[in-house]
């Protein structure tokens, strides 16, 4: 693993000003964010869930019956995050949430019919957001190969 280097230490600082706002590939990266999150609020509106609701929903269709620790893995959140959305989904009727019979510190969270229900109504918005975007199919897969990349070295660099 690479050494950590300290806030003043720099590999190799880009030329002109190494603090221009727009030059920094965390703002992009974070104004991008703030743009996707726009397209998918405006998606997200007809099925009346927030995006992270749609990103716990998304783990729920790919696997239901599943515990909260797993969701908060999958999403990389901490349960106190996750906890009051899993409550409104809940409070909505698309999710349940039980304790597991073999270990009652955990908690198990299916989805109802109507969960299940709005699965289907949420089919297009992939593509929704892949027109928003302008990119071809192959060019956004380079994308997210490239961002999950850029995320594994954070990750082990953090």
């Amino acid at each position: 693993m690479p050494a950590k280097r300290s806030t003043a230490e720099s590999v190799e600082a880009p030329a002109g000003n190494p603090l221009a706002l727009d030059d920094q590939l965390c703002f992009a990266v974070y104004s991008t964010m703030l743009s996707l999150n726009k397209v998918y609020r405006g998606l997200l509106r007809d099925l009346d869930l927030t995006y992270l609701q749609y990103l716990v929903m998304l783990v729920l269709w790919e696997k239901d019956e599943i515990n909260v620790s797993e969701i908060c893995s999958r999403l990389a959140l901490e349960t106190t995050t996750l906890t009051p959305l899993l409550k409104r989904l809940e409070a909505r009727g698309l999710i349940q949430r039980v304790r597991s019979p073999r270990d009652e510190r955990q908690v198990i969270v299916s989805l109802t019919a109507g969960g299940r229900a709005l699965r289907a109504r949420a089919q297009g918005l992939p593509g929704c957001v892949a027109q928003a975007m302008e990119l071809s199919p192959e060019q956004i897969g380079t994308l997210r190969t490239q961002l999950l990349g850029l995320r594994a070295s954070l990750d082990r660099n953090a």
